[in-house]
């Protein structure tokens, strides 16, 4: 398939409509069952690069939950269900009529488990053939699933128009792993594999989380994120109230959290609020001019901070 017309873009009065490929290449994906729309497909495509990208990381499946181009919940797991409930679980409200990404082979476990859910689709590898019968028969008939070739590799230059101006720029194609979290920059040095985890998951749902974002983790999974304050401060706050709304949902001891932010903390009030959470752990590109007193305030609270030298805009 070469193109795709869709019914309307972003908004009904949008038309036409279409998804394809520069130079009349084919599309590396199929639809198997319903008629996504456009925000279907920009939901579909920024959760699949990040499961993709958390496997790789972590070497666990993985799956995320989407919502307006931004992920709700993102986790790991030993199987696709416990991934998906899991992001599913982060945010239940924000997951609402969600579009799903799974990072490997849909099994029919985990395809029960969608169908008792309100979601718009889900976007996977493949699916096992009772998976997929279960999966179409969601929604009347109507539920979109979407297969994608796992092996497509993206050409290395992106385009965009706004307001009949293209723009150009490179792929995003950092890869983020543990070699990030080598500059420990506070008093306390010691940040465990399992929180280096956590820091990378936190890390990697920030790279598909629309700007300014910050994102809390804890136990394989991102559990509050902030997405698309115009303060650094204002996503703290957000990610962190969804954090403590969770771990009151699932009474458990709020201690050892941890976090990352898609750009500096400009101001230690951040790592105060930070800190009101449990956060013991986190990840950010410093660089602020005020970093002494963003450090100073680690410090204060026994906090092992990372400076990873690397900005994570997504818009």
């Amino acid at each position: 398939m070469q193109e795709l017309e869709l019914k309307y873009g972003c908004n009904p009065n949008q038309k036409p409509s279409r998804i394809f490929m520069d130079a009349g290449a084919a599309l590396p994906l199929e639809i198997l069952n319903g008629k996504p729309g456009y925000i279907n497909f920009m939901d579909a495509l920024n959760g699949w690069q990040l499961v993709k990208e958390l496997k790789a990381a972590t070497g666990k499946v993985a799956a995320a939950s989407f919502k307006h181009v931004s992920p709700a919940g993102a986790a790991i797991g030993a199987t696709l269900l416990e991934a998906y409930s899991k992001a599913r679980d982060a945010d239940p409200v924000s997951s609402y009529g969600d579009f799903i990404a799974l990072s490997d082979k849909c099994d029919a476990e985990t395809a029960n488990y969608i169908k008792t859910y309100v979601s718009d689709g889900v976007i996977a590898p493949d699916y096992e053939p009772e998976a997929l019968e279960i999966l179409k028969s969601k929604r009347k008939g109507s539920y979109n699933v979407i297969k994608i070739d796992p092996g497509y590799i993206p050409a290395p230059i992106e385009r965009r128009h706004i307001y009949g101006i293209t723009f150009e720029q490179g792929r995003n194609e950092l890869e983020i792993n543990s070699t990030l979290l080598q500059n420990v920059v506070t008093a306390n040095k010691n940040i465990p594999d399992s929180a280096k985890i956590n820091l990378l998951i936190a890390l990697i749902t920030l790279k598909y989380t629309q700007s300014n974002s910050v994102a809390y983790a804890y136990d394989g999974q991102a559990i509050g994120i902030g997405a698309g304050q115009q303060s650094r401060i204002a996503c703290t706050r957000l990610a962190g109230d969804k954090t403590d709304e969770w771990f009151e949902r699932m009474k458990l001891k709020q201690e050892n959290l941890a976090v990352a932010s898609d750009a500096f903390f400009p101001f230690a009030d951040n790592i105060e609020r930070l800190a009101k959470s449990g956060v013991k752990y986190i990840a950010q590109p410093g660089g602020s001019i005020r970093d002494d007193e963003v450090i100073e305030a680690c410090n204060k609270y026994g906090m092992a901070m990372a400076f990873t030298g690397i900005r994570l805009f997504h818009h």
